[in-house]
C-alpha cells in the first residue's frame, strides 16, 4: 500500500472540494509514519493494523472522513460526529474547516496508532 495509489486516484478525481480533500489526505498521511494508505470502498483509505478511516468522494458538498471504529478512541477530538455501529464522521466544508481541525485530526490519527499498539 502506498500514497502513490492515492495520488493517482486523486489526479483523476473531479470533485468541487478536491483541494480540501488533498489537504486532509496530506494531514492524515503525515500525522504518523506508521499510517498506510490505499484505495478502498471507493476512496482514499488509511490504516494501521486495522482500517482507521476512509474519505468518501461520492459526497460533493463537503469532504467526509469516515472513522470506522471511532468509538474505540473514546474522544470526539472536537470535530467527529458520532454515527451508528461505532463510526464517526469528520466533515470539512471548506479549507478553513480543514485548517481549523488540522491538529485535532493529527491527534485522532495518533490516538488510533496508540490504540493499535496497546
Amino acid at each position: 500500500m502506498s500514497i502513490t495509489k492515492v495520488n493517482t486516484f486523486m489526479d483523476q478525481l473531479d470533485h468541487p472540494l478536491k483541494k480540501e480533500m488533498e489537504r486532509v489526505i496530506d494531514i492524515i498521511s503525515t500525522a504518523n509514519p506508521k499510517i498506510e494508505s490505499d484505495i478502498k470502498w471507493g476512496g482514499p483509505s488509511f490504516k494501521y493494523k486495522e482500517d482507521m478511516a476512509t474519505l468518501s468522494p461520492k459526497i460533493k458538498n463537503y469532504v467526509v472522513v469516515v472513522f470506522h471504529k471511532a468509538s474505540l478512541l473514546n474522544d470526539d477530538f472536537g470535530f467527529l460526529e458520532e454515527q451508528t455501529k461505532g463510526k464517526a464522521y469528520a466533515k470539512f466544508y471548506n479549507m478553513a474547516d480543514v485548517e481549523k481541525h488540522e491538529q485535532a485530526l493529527k491527534k485522532a490519527v495518533n490516538a488510533w496508532v496508540n490504540l493499535m499498539e496497546n
